[in-house]
């Protein structure tokens, strides 16, 4: 005779309800553990898009001319000093007119060299800059510009010379609400040139030099940059860069090219405490629950 086991009535309920806890409490701490994971993983996204994206813009205002850059409530409607901007009014745009730093960067030395010579060649209808390179600074901004809307790569003769140490007007950078208004002597901040056989030399563009303080320092200009926060109508929580346009030639940013920096942007913001600018982004996901996170730069 040989014996036979079996479950009894206790383990069998000791095994149902241990199974029991086990399907409760396990699927749960699956469920939190992908939560957690899911959770991490937009964490992380958000923090390099977010640090991207203000890296990005920082370092295009690092070239900006300092008194150059202005705020708008939307692209068309007009501007404001950054630092005179209401804090209860929500901003939208961040425009400015950067310096080419890509040309005075050279590889070997300097495109231009962001000296005029006063003693030497300057006069109404002539400027000398001593080492400059006008055709290879032509062909830098020609390689760099996209061409915008009008479909013509820019070059010098679209650029600008700003004097170091000028007394500076916020309404005369060429800044506009509309196109088909132009700087049209040299009167205002941005002085339009052009370039002529002399490498070195620069000519006005529109009217001459004549009764114009002209300083020895200069930064070159060929395009400005706007950043645009979109919080109305389609693309709402994207970020895009407007460049490749010039002010001074009554050209909004409409009609340089664009290019989105980021999508679902909660918040973008800037303020200004004289020459320092400060940027905030803030990158949204709503994947798992709504969550923002924001990164800073101040910027010198």
């Amino acid at each position: 005779m040989r014996n036979r086991t079996a479950f009894t009535m206790i383990e069998l309920i000791f095994v149902i309800v241990v199974m029991g806890i086990i399907g409760k409490f396990g699927v749960e701490f699956l469920a939190q553990a992908y939560k957690s994971f899911i959770f991490s993983s937009i964490n992380n996204t958000l923090q390099s898009n977010s640090a991207s994206a203000v890296e990005f813009i920082a370092k295009r205002l690092e070239s900006r001319i300092k008194d150059s850059v202005v705020a708008r409530v939307a692209p068309t409607t007009g501007h404001i000093a950054l630092g005179s901007v209401n804090p209860n009014v929500n901003y939208t745009v961040l425009e400015w007119i950067g310096s080419d730093i890509d040309g005075f960067r050279g590889d070997i030395t300097p495109n231009w060299s962001g000296i005029i010579d006063l003693d030497v060649g300057a006069g109404a209808n002539l400027l000398m800059s001593p080492a400059t390179d006008t055709n290879t600074t032509n062909t830098l901004i020609a390689t760099l510009s996209a061409g915008g809307s009008a479909g013509a790569a820019s070059g010098i003769n679209d650029a600008a010379l700003y004097f170091v140490g000028s007394n500076t007007d916020i309404n005369m950078y060429g800044y506009n609400t509309a196109s088909g208004t132009s700087i049209t002597d040299q009167n205002s901040v941005m002085h339009p040139i052009n370039r002529n056989a002399i490498i070195t030399n620069f000519v006005p563009a529109i009217g001459n030099f004549a009764g114009i303080d002209v300083y020895e320092y200069y930064k070159l200009a060929w395009t400005a940059y706007a950043i645009v926060f979109t919080t109305t109508g389609t693309n709402i929580g994207n970020l895009t860069l407007y460049y490749d346009y010039q002010p001074w030639d009554g050209e909004i940013m409409t009609d340089g090219d664009s290019a989105i920096i980021m999508e679902d942007i909660s918040t973008f913001r800037a303020i200004s405490i004289g020459s320092i600018i400060k940027i905030q982004v803030c990158a949204k996901s709503d994947v798992v629950e709504e969550y923002s996170l924001c990164k800073e730069k101040t910027i010198f």
